[in-house]
C-alpha cells in the first residue's frame, strides 16, 4: 500500500525514492545495534523505531539518505509473536528505552547478534560471541537516574523535569516514575520536583539531578559530591555519587568476576588497571595477582580506590591520577608478566594509549565497552600488533534498552 500526504517537507528534503511523508509497508528484517528495526521495499533500507522482528508494518517516510530512508511507526498490521506490552506509558516518547515491547530473552537474542555482526562486519577477526549473559534483575534495576529541567518560564514556573524526549537534546518528557529504576529512587521523585519547582527562580539555567542509591538504601540528591556505597561480591566500594560507577548492582559480581577470570587466566603476575575509576576491576581482581596498579583522570575516583583499597584490606594495589597513557611511564611490570584491563569512555582508545599498550606489550587484555561499534574499530588495531581475541562475551547491564557491555579477551600472539 502506498499513501501520500499534503504535508510540505522541509527545504532539504531529497525526494528519491520516496514522497515526503510517503506511507509504505514493508515486513521487519531485523534490529540494528541503535535498536531501530531494518526493512526493505524493492530492496531499499527503510529505518523504523519500535518495531520487531518479523512484523509487517505501516510506516511514514520523513527522510531520504542516500543509501536509506528513515520513517516513524503508523500501524502494526501484523505484530510480532515476541512483542510485549510495555511497562511504561511514556515508552517511545522517552529516550531512555529502545526495548521494552520486546520480550526480554529476545532482547537477549539480537544483542547477541548485533555484536557478532558488528564483530564480523568491522573487524577481520572470526570468534563467535557468546551468548548474553542476562541481568537477574529486568525492571527496577538502575541505582542512578538523571533528570533534566530548563529554566523557569516567564512565569517563574519549571514546566518539566524528567528524561530527555526521543531525538531530543533539550526538550524533557514530565517523569513521575522510570519501571527501569530502583523503587527508592521513584519513591524520592515526587519530592524531589516538588522542592526543585519551590526554587525555581534560584536556577539561572537548566540543570540535571543526580539520583542515585547508596548500596540499596535511601537514595542521595547530590551535586557531585556526596558519597554512595555499593557492595560487589564481598566488598564494598565508596565513590562519590557524581563520579562514574556502574548503575546495575544486580550484574556487577558475575560482571567483575567474569573479568578476574579472564585477566589471570594466562600467567602474568601483575595487572595494570586503565580508566580504573575507584577501583572496581582492580580491586576485585586484586588477590589472583603479585601487584595491581590502577590510573584514572578523575582525581576524585582515585582518592577513593585507594580508600578502598584499604577498607577492604587490599595492600597490594596502587593507584595514579592521569590520562591513561602516562601510566606507562610510572608502571615497573615487565610487559610480558602483565594482564591489563581496558575500559574506556563510550569513544573508545585514542590512538597515542593504544601505541602506548603496543608497545608495552602485555600478556594478556581484557577490553571492557559500552559502545561495541567503537571496540570493533580498536580490535583492529589489536589485530594489527599481534594481539588474537580469544572470547568475546556480552553482558547486559542495560534491560530494556539497546545498550550493553562487551567484554573482548584479547592474548598477545608474538613475543
Amino acid at each position: 500500500m502506498i499513501e501520500f500526504s499534503a504535508h510540505r517537507p522541509p527545504k532539504k528534503f531529497h525526494p528519491e525514492p520516496f514522497a515526503y511523508h510517503q506511507e509504505i509497508d514493508l515486513t521487519i528484517d531485523a534490529l540494528t545495534n541503535l535498536g531501530v528495526g531494518l526493512g526493505r521495499v524493492d530492496g531499499w533500507v527503510v529505518f523504523v523505531p519500535y518495531v520487531l522482528p518479523g512484523e509487517k508494518v505501516r510506516v511514514r517516510v520523513y527522510r531520504n539518505d542516500k543509501r536509506h530512508s528513515q520513517a516513524d511507526l503508523v500501524e502494526i498490521l501484523v505484530p510480532s509473536p515476541d512483542r510485549v506490552e510495555p511497562a511504561c506509558e511514556l515508552f517511545g516518547e522517552c529516550g531512555g528505552c529502545q526495548y521494552q515491547h520486546f520480550h526480554y530473552e529476545q532482547q537477549l537474542h539480537w544483542k547477541q547478534r548485533q555484536v557478532q555482526e558488528l564483530l564480523t562486519h568491522m573487524t577481520t577477526m572470526d570468534v563467535p560471541v557468546a551468548p548474553v549473559i542476562a541481568s537477574p534483575q529486568t525492571f527496577g534495576y538502575r541505582s542512578k537516574i538523571t533528570p533534566h529541567f530548563q529554566k523557569a518560564n516567564a512565569d517563574g514556573v519549571i514546566e518539566t523535569i524528567g528524561f530527555l524526549k526521543v531525538g531530543r537534546r533539550r526538550d524533557a518528557v514530565e517523569l513521575d516514575h522510570c519501571p527501569i529504576a530502583m523503587p527508592v529512587l521513584n519513591e524520592r521523585l515526587p519530592s524531589l520536583k516538588a522542592e526543585i519547582r519551590k526554587k525555581a527562580k534560584t536556577y539561572k539555567k537548566g540543570a540535571t539531578v543526580i539520583l542515585r542509591a547508596s548500596d540499596g538504601d535511601q537514595p542521595v540528591l547530590t551535586e557531585h559530591k556526596d558519597v554512595c556505597q555499593q557492595r560487589v561480591g564481598e566488598m564494598t566500594f565508596s565513590f562519590n555519587a557524581g563520579d562514574f560507577f556502574q548503575n546495575n548492582p544486580f550484574i556487577l559480581e558475575a560482571f567483575t568476576s567474569y573479568v578476574r577470570e579472564e585477566a589471570s587466566a594466562g600467567t602474568a603476575r601483575y595487572l595494570v588497571d586503565t580508566y580504573c575509576g575507584s577501583g572496581l576491576f582492580g580491586l576485585t581482581a586484586a588477590s589472583a595477582f603479585d601487584r595491581v596498579m590502577g590510573i584514572e583522570i578523575s582525581e576524585s575516583s582515585i582518592v577513593w580506590a585507594r580508600q578502598n583499597a584499604e577498607s577492604n584490606g587490599i595492600t597490594n594495589a596502587s593507584f595514579i591520577v592521569g590520562k591513561s597513557e602516562a601510566l606507562f611511564p610510572e608502571c615497573d611490570f615487565p610487559g610480558k608478566e602483565t594482564a591489563m584491563v581496558v575500559d574506556p569512555p563510550r569513544r573508545g582508545c585514542d590512538e597515542v594509549f593504544l601505541n602506548q599498550l603496543f608497545a608495552f606489550a602485555p600478556e594478556r587484555v581484557v577490553y571492557v565497552s559500552c559502545n561495541p561499534a567503537t571496540q570493533m574499530r580498536d580490535l583492529n588495531a589489536f589485530a594489527e600488533h599481534d594481539y588474537a581475541l580469544t572470547k568475546m562475551q556480552p553482558f547486559d547491564l542495560f534491560p530494556q534498552t539497546r545498550h550493553l557491555e562487551c567484554v573482548a579477551t584479547l592474548v598477545r600472539t608474538s613475543a
